[in-house]
């Protein structure tokens, strides 16, 4: 048990000298079929008109139970690479990330349907996140309620499309924010509100 346990400190996400790199292709013409790209991945070496990008450098840090952190950056600087490596949905060039639990990571561009009112988006959303329709129908009111999109009419029963955009970025962050998560990562968090 290291310090942080015996003082009722739980890690919950550690990133240990955690680099990510993308791989690009330059351009050339010729090299772009299937089984060019596929070689390319299993040789994983430097070949001609692939250009690396070191999108995230050596970062380290110890996240805790109940901790909120932000990340502060210029555009292009790393901030949504690194969530998507904490989140396992891009793999480590060097080092780790441990976490403790299932990371969700929630972007203001999840996907709702703009024909369908913002009841049924909220039902297929927390369906789509794994809740059961037991646990949709229990947050119903609540998801409504935080997205505070119902507070000058009835707009939960009209079509998405009806919506302002940030009517809409905040359902979507309702939705997603009701699910019980092991550890919560948001992507562009100020564009919420």
């Amino acid at each position: 048990m290291d310090a942080a346990e015996q003082h009722g400190r739980t890690p919950t996400v550690i990133a240990d000298e955690l680099h990510i790199v993308y791989r690009v292709n330059g351009g050339k013409t010729g090299r772009g079929s299937a089984t060019a790209a596929l070689s390319r991945i299993v040789r994983r070496g430097e070949s001609p008109g692939v250009r690396k990008v070191h999108a995230v450098r050596g970062v380290s840090f110890t996240a805790y139970r109940g901790e909120a952190i932000g990340l502060i950056g210029s555009n292009g600087s790393g901030k949504s690479t690194l969530l998507r490596a904490i989140a396992g949905l891009l793999p480590a060039e060097r080092g780790k990330v441990y976490t403790d639990g299932q990371p969700s990571l929630l972007g203001v561009n999840a996907a709702l349907m703009n024909d369908l009112t913002g009841e049924r988006n909220v039902i297929l959303g927390g369906l789509a996140m794994g809740m059961s329709r037991e646990q949709v129908k229990e947050r119903y009111q609540d998801i409504v309620d935080f997205s505070g999109i119902n507070e000058k009419g009835d707009f939960i029963t009209l079509p998405m499309r009806t919506y302002s955009s940030g009517m809409a970025a905040r359902l979507r962050f309702s939705i997603a924010a009701a699910k019980d998560h092991d550890v919560l990562m948001i992507d562009e968090a100020l564009a919420t509100g």
